[in-house]
């Protein structure tokens, strides 16, 4: 799992980075939830990551993961818009917020951000991420780790660790 925790310390860096350079013009904080309306999936590096460090949990704190909410929600997210696994929160989890450059077949690279943030500035060239370049990492890293890239429900491992 270290590089899966060298991954993630970095992309924690490059948030922490354009935070400092843009903060004022960013409104990630405790409690917004906007990008968690999603269900999420997972490799099986970051699977196995919280399974592990739920596992080692009070048991009461595991048990408010019972309740993964409504379906069109990450089943990580309690009712006050927190995340219950943020210490270990998946790499996408991590990305948002930051201006991503992402590609699709159909068009030329855009940039993409929180429609919260960067409402009065451009983010600065080296405040980009690149979703391509991310997930070739992410891939890479479970690969390494003996997965085989495919993607889990979050809410599926959330249920399992309970259930275990």
């Amino acid at each position: 799992m270290s590089r899966l925790v060298e991954l993630t310390a970095k992309i924690d860096a490059f948030f922490d980075r354009v935070e400092a350079r843009h903060g004022d013009d960013m409104r990630c904080q405790t409690g917004c939830s906007d990008c968690c309306h999603v269900r999420l999936t997972i490799t099986e590096v970051e699977a196995a990551a919280i399974r592990s460090a739920v596992a080692r949990w009070p048991a009461e704190r595991r048990a408010a993961l019972a309740d993964v909410g409504p379906p069109d929600r990450c089943a990580a997210l309690d009712a006050a818009g927190r995340c219950r696994i943020y210490e270990v929160r998946p790499v996408v989890c991590r990305s948002h917020g930051v201006p991503i450059r992402l590609r699709d077949a159909r068009s030329l690279p855009v940039i993409q951000s929180c429609h919260r943030n960067f409402t009065q500035t451009e983010p600065d060239a080296d405040c980009v991420l690149d979703q391509t370049t991310l997930s070739a990492l992410v891939l890479a890293v479970d690969r390494a780790t003996g997965g085989d890239g495919s993607r889990i429900d979050l809410a599926a491992v959330l249920g399992d660790v309970m259930a275990g």
